[in-house]
């Protein structure tokens, strides 16, 4: 017998990542951060850079660099990742479903906050495409966090945009999203779309792992969320 929604517990906030979740940028991401690098003549192959898409900026080129390149050049590489980013921008489109997830959520009583480590003017891009402001409890850019994923500021920061909520769940596409929301002592459900596995989003903390927005919207009731 299925229990009505009513009579089940309190639906949780859903702290939504943008970037690979959202709106289909990761790859975008990679060739910027491949541009940037070779601005400087360092020339890393995409598929490492991919492999760190989703990690914060701020922890991102120590990763795949190392920590010479963070201490000479890391600002520098930061901010050139934000220009050819922002050239590459408008190739970026949301994810199928993206809207519709957003609605569902906040049509069921969750706070839906989008918690993103974006830099502000990227954030707000993003949020006009998704034109759904007025569903959205808040939003968090990378100013409200003083080290970025796998490190949990970002959850918290977003749990501050939803505080009268009992539970949150983290949806993301990346065994960094996964890791922050278990470091900060959120549940986690994961996407494909950022390129990582099933058995890598389980291993970092995922409670269940979905090729698609719309099939998540199908079993919403099966994870977390429901």
């Amino acid at each position: 017998m299925t229990t009505s929604h009513s009579a089940k517990q309190p639906v949780p906030a859903a702290l939504l990542d943008l970037d690979g979740t959202l709106v289909d940028s990761t790859y975008q991401h990679a060739i910027a951060w491949h541009r940037a690098f070779r601005d400087h003549r360092i020339v890393l192959p995409v598929w490492r850079l991919h492999r760190h898409i989703g990690m914060g900026g701020d922890q991102f080129v120590a990763a795949v660099a190392g920590e010479q390149a963070e201490r000479d050049l890391g600002d520098e590489l930061r901010d050139a990742h934000g220009r050819h980013f922002a050239e590459l921008i408008d190739e970026v489109e949301l994810m199928a479903d993206a809207r519709a997830l957003i609605e569902v959520l906040h049509d069921r009583g969750a706070a839906v906050v989008l918690a993103s480590s974006s830099r502000e003017r990227e954030l707000e891009h993003f949020r006009s495409m998704l034109n759904v402001d007025d569903l959205l409890a808040g939003a968090t850019s990378s100013a409200d966090v003083e080290q970025a994923k796998p490190e949990p500021d970002l959850i918290c920061a977003a749990l501050e945009k939803a505080p009268d909520t009992e539970r949150a769940v983290m949806v993301g596409d990346s065994t960094w999203d996964c890791e922050a929301a278990r470091r900060a002592g959120v549940a986690s459900v994961a996407l494909l779309t950022g390129g990582f596995s099933e058995q890598e989003l389980r291993d970092a903390g995922a409670a269940a792992v979905f090729e698609s927005i719309g099939e998540l919207i199908d079993q919403l009731d099966r994870t977390p969320l429901g």
